[in-house]
């Protein structure tokens, strides 16, 4: 059969890029892939093709590797968008969504999803999205979409907002990263656990979680997660000891659900954690304040001495993710089904939220695409929760839509740590702080100064 057709935007991210392509040619359908890269940081890009070749070397596989400049050329008759860049980048943006709240007395760990990183860094990104969508449109309008890129959740529902005919999936590996965390926590192979989980982006939860017995019955293991947790067995130290993983398991005591993105993000989507004057909270609960500024430090440190590494080597070892990726190429290329958690617009699966809001769910993938699958209601307690998050991605996609900059305040206003920290005026003027050291990395009717508001 023909041999697929596969751009990344974004391709600079190179270990990503190495992470996706490496699955995509493990796979015997896929070996022959088209492999296009594109990236406007023509060091960056050159590195990835160095990287990309190598592993095409290294599998011995006939893939083949081009390098773009331009986005419409790269994205001309393609069949798989892979998204991954992050506009600003570390400096200035990340920088500036961190320091500039901190004048204000409000810390965070994250800031990629929610709070008010999570609303600028979704002013930032969606245009972007957009011009990819804009130019699908033109020269690949049946290629799908596969949309690695923070904050997801109002990415998605941006999307499918402004241009509902793009087959697009939010993918984010929380779902299956949690569910071994919470395997190794309880010495249990991850082979042997089955689950179903659902929500919004970083705030599904599992609403069956079970080990497979010798007689193919299931056990439900959250009983042993409450034991664990309250003997002090679990959470076991993880990959990052900064981050001890303990929110996450305390929010199970009092909801009765396992979340699925992590501690230190959780931390910073509710009011509960990250208190002024209440130290002994962090403490308690090792919340990583700062976290993400501090891994990308790491991380490009790191990437100087890898990237030469890479650049030395003959060969590049290939070891399969956990990315969904490879899995819905494959499905989609070959009609053989495979079950992956992706963000899409609800239209009704989750009965208990908002029917155009992004929702993350199981997805049945085939050659007839990406199917979600029918949830039905949530427990009235996650629902709830949910839903305050489900306000600021709300009205962050209003403000990109209607091109309204008070939504941007109404967004931050709604937000739950952000309101559980500040008042009226120091959100709004935090907010005005914000788009004013952004600049140019916003649109350009999000920038300026506010109008004043009628007393």
């Amino acid at each position: 059969m023909a041999n697929p057709k596969i751009t990344f935007i974004g391709a600079g991210s190179s270990v990503f890029m190495k992470n996706i392509v490496g699955d995509i040619l493990q796979r015997p359908a896929l070996a022959g892939a088209q492999i296009r890269l594109m990236d406007i940081n023509p060091t960056r890009l050159e590195e990835s093709a160095i990287i990309a070749k190598k592993l095409v070397a290294t599998l011995g596989v006939p893939a083949t590797v081009e390098t773009f400049s331009n986005q419409r050329q790269a994205l001309d008759g393609t069949n798989f968008v892979v998204v991954c860049f992050q506009i600003g980048g570390y400096e200035p943006s990340t920088v500036i969504d961190f320091d500039v709240p901190k004048k204000y007395n409000l810390r965070q760990t994250i800031a990629d999803t929610l709070g008010v990183g999570g609303i600028m860094r979704g002013l930032r990104t969606v245009p972007h999205l957009w011009s990819i969508c804009e130019d699908m449109l033109q020269v690949a309008p049946d290629a799908i979409m596969l949309q690695y890129v923070n904050p997801m959740a109002i990415n998605t529902w941006a999307i499918s907002e402004k241009y509902p005919t793009i087959k697009q999936v939010g993918l984010c590996h929380s779902v299956q990263g949690t569910a071994m965390e919470l395997a190794h926590d309880l010495d249990i192979p991850y082979e042997e656990i089955r689950y179903r989980s659902a929500g919004i982006n970083h705030m599904a939860f599992y609403l069956k979680f079970e080990h497979r017995q010798p007689d193919g019955s299931y056990k439900d293991l959250y009983p042993e997660l409450h034991r664990a947790y309250r003997e002090g067995r679990a959470p076991k130290p993880g990959w990052n000891p900064r981050c001890p993983n303990k929110v996450r398991y305390e929010m199970m005591t009092r909801l009765g659900y396992f979340v699925t993105e992590s501690s230190e993000h959780f931390a910073e989507y509710t009011p509960y954690f990250i208190k002024e004057g209440r130290e002994d909270i962090i403490e308690k609960f090792g919340i990583p304040l700062d976290e993400y500024p501090k891994r990308c430090v790491e991380q490009i440190a790191k990437w100087k001495q890898t990237s030469e590494d890479y650049k030395k080597a003959d060969r590049i070892e290939v070891k399969q993710s956990k990315e969904y990726a490879s899995s819905i190429v494959n499905s989609v290329w070959t009609g053989e089904p495979s079950v992956i958690y992706g963000n899409l617009r609800n239209n009704g699966v989750i009965t208990s939220l908002p029917y155009n809001a992004a929702v993350e769910v199981p997805c049945l993938v085939d050659d007839n695409g990406l199917q979600p699958t029918y949830i039905g209601e949530l427990p009235p307690q996650l629902t709830a929760l949910i839903r305050t998050n489900i306000n600021v991605q709300e009205l962050t996609v209003r403000a990109l839509i209607e091109e309204n900059r008070e939504h941007i305040y109404h967004a931050a206003m709604m937000d739950p740590h952000t309101a559980a920290e500040l008042d009226l005026d120091q959100i709004w003027n935090l907010v005005d702080d914000l788009l004013e050291s952004h600049g140019t990395m916003l649109p350009e009717w999000a920038r300026g100064p506010r109008k004043q508001r009628v007393a």
